[in-house]
């Protein structure tokens, strides 16, 4: 009878520790990037689903009832007795890639904001934002209106949810300014997304006639969500309201040779919205503003670094559960 003899284990070439290595290397990669398109479907928000849910059930009641238009846009001519438009109207997308885009948007956007701020806070922001961007729209319309005289100003409908993204971009700008961010295929910090987009939104509406009416939304909604956070947000860490820090000043939306020009435009504007408030703080609260001297820059600095702690618990995650599927994967080839 003759003994089996088993056969020796393969050797590798010269030079085969690296390339296992880079298999390794690549299959750890492959893994991770296919966590990452995982993760894509994952981690979205009640609040956030929510939204979305509304955002498509508003799209599908205009798709199938095009009346309902007349009475959820904004129509300045008709908002005085249909003053719930100033509401309705920022959740009625009238084209398929408008919804498209705002519920992946919303989605993408909220699951980095509300671990950050909260369900609460994000809520009250897109309702303020939503609102007040919906007044200024109805307020330039109805200025045009008697500047020029034409009355496509005043029965032309005006929605889309463009206003509130275009906030929700402002807030990653204030909490992650100096984090790098994937838009489309390019990677660009995110103190500088909002400027980008209402820059492309500009220069697009002279080319495409469709996107004039969301023009004013998207930049009303970026301005409106920068007062709100800029004066009247509440920071929980101290109680006080607003981020009065350099990083997030009026001027920092703009390149920087243009902010010698604009500082002084927006202290102007600084003094008539707040001024009073600041005379009264001094007042009232002279010794405990000069006891946290520094405590803006140093608010700014645990905002950002709460923003940069969210994203590294998110990347720690997908690697620990890249490494859980590694080894799942090893015991099963054992196995076999």
């Amino acid at each position: 009878m003759m003994n089996s003899v088993s056969a020796p284990p393969p050797t590798l070439p010269a030079g085969g520790t690296h390339v296992a290595a880079h298999l390794e290397g690549s299959l750890t990669d492959a893994a991770f990037l296919k966590m990452q398109g995982a993760s894509f479907f994952r981690g979205y928000t009640k609040l956030c689903k929510g939204l979305a849910v509304i955002l498509f059930l508003v799209h599908l009641l205009v798709q199938l009832f095009p009346s309902s238009v007349d009475y959820l846009a904004l129509i300045p001519a008709r908002t005085i007795p249909f003053a719930w438009n100033l509401i309705t109207a920022g959740y009625v997308e009238q084209t398929i890639p408008g919804v498209i885009i705002s519920i992946i948007g919303l989605l993408l956007f909220g699951k980095l904001l509300e671990p950050l701020w909260g369900t609460k806070e994000l809520s009250k922001f897109v309702f303020i934002v939503n609102f007040s961007t919906s007044m200024c729209v109805f307020v330039t319309a109805i200025a045009l209106y008697y500047v020029t005289q034409q009355e496509t100003y005043l029965y032309t409908p005006l929605s889309g949810f463009y206003g509130v993204l275009s906030g929700l971009l402002v807030g990653i700008k204030q909490l992650m300014p100096d984090q790098e961010l994937n838009l489309f295929v390019l990677k660009i910090k995110g103190k500088w997304i909002p400027s980008l987009i209402a820059l492309i939104s500009v220069v697009v509406s002279f080319f495409v006639n469709e996107l004039v009416s969301s023009l004013p939304v998207i930049l009303f909604g970026i301005y409106m969500s920068w007062i709100y956070l800029r004066y009247f947000q509440k920071r929980l860490e101290t109680g006080l309201k607003g981020d009065p820090s350099d990083e997030f000043s009026f001027s920092s939306f703009f390149p920087g040779f243009l902010r010698p020009v604009l500082d002084p435009i927006a202290s102007i504007f600084h003094r008539l919205l707040c001024g009073r408030s600041d005379r009264a703080d001094s007042r009232g609260q002279t010794l405990e503003s000069s006891s946290l001297t520094g405590s803006d820059s140093t608010e700014a600095n645990r905002r950002r670094e709460r923003g940069q702690r969210a994203l590294e618990q998110r990347l720690a995650e997908k690697l620990a559960a890249v490494r859980s599927t590694e080894s799942t994967s090893s015991d099963a080839s054992d196995k076999v």
